[in-house]
């Protein structure tokens, strides 16, 4: 009776499933007593499921991270911390967390909770039917005109130069499949957008439409600096645009110049005199220094990101992980 006893335990405990989500954290102070709250009543929503939540500190210097080890400690079977020693950027963020997430999917959401997080046990069904990549697809964005403006700048660039069938306003609400999340751990590359890296991969998304919320409680730590970079780096890493570009200029720039060539033989022949010379040539001496500086700093994108990938350095430093009672240094 005993070994029979046993083998169903077996046979129950490789049936349970479990469902992990990774939630990157920068200075989340003000959310996370609400957020944690919530993800955690998701269990009652996956009964067939054991729930993991993987918090990663990205180098926050509010209370964030004592917010969270306070969690981890009340519900040590449920929450893990994984603690970065600085700030590396959320793709190094959920990278880690993929790494320490044990789920057989593995969903991603924002610390704030702008996205619909109610919609995971709707994911997780799409992934029982077969589905191995599901996304919330924002159909609106509950924010300022100036947030949405510059939003969609970056992701209409993604969809023109990248993936012409990437989500029209973005995405970073998504859930995986455990053969992706494999896929992503394998990949140590720097300077990149993890959810462009995602759909680089070449899974077909399953859509769900949802709509961006309002930040309700605390700040905002997408500035406009990080948003050019984040482009920058989406442009240099998914696209050959910008050293296409440096050809365009150059074809257009002997274009020009042969065109200006022919006219001024043309004046020279018919009216024995010759074109202005000071201004024409501070003219076309500016405009060719300004084309090659541009040429050598777009060269200079490409160097950095070399060099980045061959000194070989991790994407990011972990300082230790708590799981409840569990403080691995």
């Amino acid at each position: 009776m005993g070994d029979r006893l046993r083998w169903r335990l077996g046979e129950a405990m490789r049936e349970t499933r479990i469902f992990s989500i990774v939630v990157p954290v920068f200075q989340n102070e003000a959310n996370l007593p609400e957020s944690v709250p919530k993800l955690l009543a998701l269990q009652g929503r996956l009964s067939r499921y054991v729930l993991q939540l993987v918090f990663v500190d990205d180098g926050s210097s509010d209370r964030s991270l004592e917010i969270l080890t306070t969690y981890a400690e009340k519900y040590p079977a449920v929450i893990k911390v994984v603690k970065l020693t600085r700030n590396f950027g959320q793709t190094a963020a959920i990278q880690a967390g993929m790494r320490h997430a044990d789920g057989h999917c593995v969903g991603i959401i924002s610390a704030d909770l702008q996205e619909p997080y109610e919609l995971f046990p709707d994911m997780v069904e799409r992934w029982e039917q077969g589905a191995k990549f599901v996304i919330g697809e924002r159909q609106a964005r509950e924010e300022s005109r100036s947030h949405q403006a510059t939003s969609s700048i970056y992701w209409n660039l993604v969809r023109r130069f990248a993936f012409p069938d990437f989500p029209h306003l973005g995405y970073d609400f998504c859930l995986l499949d455990r053969q992706i999340v494999n896929d992503l751990t394998r990949i140590n590359e720097k300077n990149s957008s993890i959810f462009v890296l995602i759909y680089w991969l070449g899974y077909r998304p399953v859509r769900l439409p949802v709509v961006r919320r309002v930040r309700e409680k605390g700040r905002s730590q997408w500035r406009l600096r990080k948003k050019i970079a984040f482009t920058v780096d989406t442009l240099v890493g998914f696209t050959y645009v910008p050293a296409r570009a440096i050809t365009l200029m150059g074809l257009t720039t002997a274009a020009l110049s042969m065109g200006y060539f022919i006219v001024a033989l043309a004046v020279w022949f018919w009216f024995r005199s010759a074109p202005p010379g000071w201004i024409t040539v501070v003219g076309l001496v500016s405009l060719l220094g300004a084309m090659i500086l541009l040429a050598l700093g777009i060269v200079s994108e490409y160097l950095v990101r070399i060099l980045d990938e061959a000194r070989k350095r991790p994407p990011y430093v972990i300082e230790r992980v708590l799981n409840g009672t569990n403080d691995r240094g």
